[in-house]
C-alpha cells in the first residue's frame, strides 16, 4: 500500500480553524471592511498604531549587547489588520491629502 499520496494531501489541507478563529473573524473583518475617508481619523490611526514592535530592545550594560528581547507584536491575533489599517491609513494621506511620509 503505498501512502505517499495519502501524507501529501494531508500536508497541504488547510489547517483547521479553532474556535478562537471563528470567535475574531467578525472582528477581522469589521478592521479590514474599514475606509480612511477622513485626514484627521488617518492621523488619529498612524499615530495609535505603531510603524515597528514598540516592545522590541537590546539590553546593554557596559557598552555590550547582553540580551535581546524580541517582538512581540505578531502574537496578537489581530496584527495583521492593525497593518493593513495604518497601511490604508497612510496611502490616504499621501494619495488623497497629497502630505509627504518624510
Amino acid at each position: 500500500m503505498d501512502l505517499a499520496p495519502l501524507l501529501m494531501a494531508s500536508s497541504l489541507a488547510a489547517p483547521k480553524k479553532t474556535f478562537f478563529d471563528k470567535l475574531l473573524k467578525p472582528i477581522r473583518t469589521r478592521i479590514d471592511a474599514m475606509e480612511i475617508q477622513d485626514r484627521d481619523i488617518a492621523h488619529l490611526v498612524c499615530k495609535l498604531i505603531p510603524s515597528s514592535c514598540p516592545f522590541e530592545r537590546d539590553i546593554v550594560v557596559l557598552g555590550r549587547k547582553v540580551a535581546h528581547i524580541p517582538p512581540m507584536c505578531k502574537l496578537n491575533p489581530l496584527y495583521e489588520q492593525f497593518v493593513g489599517l495604518r497601511f490604508r491609513s497612510l496611502c490616504y494621506l499621501v494619495d488623497v491629502c497629497g502630505e509627504s511620509l518624510t
